[in-house]
């Protein structure tokens, strides 16, 4: 990807493509997790946009291109919140199952949906090294160069982000009638 990313910086288009069809799934679902679907989409569109545009920034140091790229699409998604910060975070809507299977697409989206409402629950650098380690299967040396610190630091905040999503999936949600059980002590 790095030799694409030069020969694109050349102003290679085809490399360019070559790019996008190699990161355009694996950026959209760390955007998709972090932001409504209708957002992630068009979010998705800016990170390859930006891309493209500050293509003669990109410096070939120890940082993979795609870590480049994915730091872009982590600066937008929190541009977005930071000048929406009322806006709904989380989308109803999920990626669908298999299109004859009506029951294993409710079930899974139903765990989806629940993975990510925790995901949201959970502090925004903890968010970050989930999504890439398990959605996007990223190793600890990539994670560091994205979120720019050391990749003992990434382990140690990829095992207090397990730890705290834990305990989040287990908590038992209340029914209503609990919930006005106690509204009545």
């Amino acid at each position: 990807m790095d030799q694409w990313a030069l020969d694109a910086k050349k102003g290679d288009s085809q490399a360019f493509g070559n790019i996008y069809d190699a990161l355009v799934k694996p950026i959209y679902r760390y955007i998709y997790y972090r932001a409504p679907q209708h957002i992630a989409e068009d979010l998705t569109e800016e990170t390859f946009l930006k891309a493209w545009k500050n293509l003669k920034k990109y410096k070939n140091t120890n940082a993979h291109f795609h870590s480049w790229v994915f730091r872009i699409a982590h600066n937008l998604v929190c541009d977005y919140f930071r000048k929406n910060q009322d806006a709904l975070e989380l989308s109803e809507s999920v990626p669908a199952a298999e299109k004859n299977q009506p029951d294993k697409q409710m079930e899974v989206k139903s765990i989806q949906l629940h993975l990510k409402k925790a995901i949201k629950k959970l502090k925004e650098p903890y968010q970050e090294v989930i999504l890439l380690r398990y959605v996007n299967e990223m190793n600890h040396s990539e994670m560091a160069q994205i979120l720019g610190k050391s990749e003992g630091a990434v382990r140690t905040l990829q095992t207090r982000a397990i730890k705290q999503l834990k305990l989040i999936l287990e908590k038992k949600p209340r029914t209503a009638l609990q919930k006005s059980e106690y509204a009545d002590q």
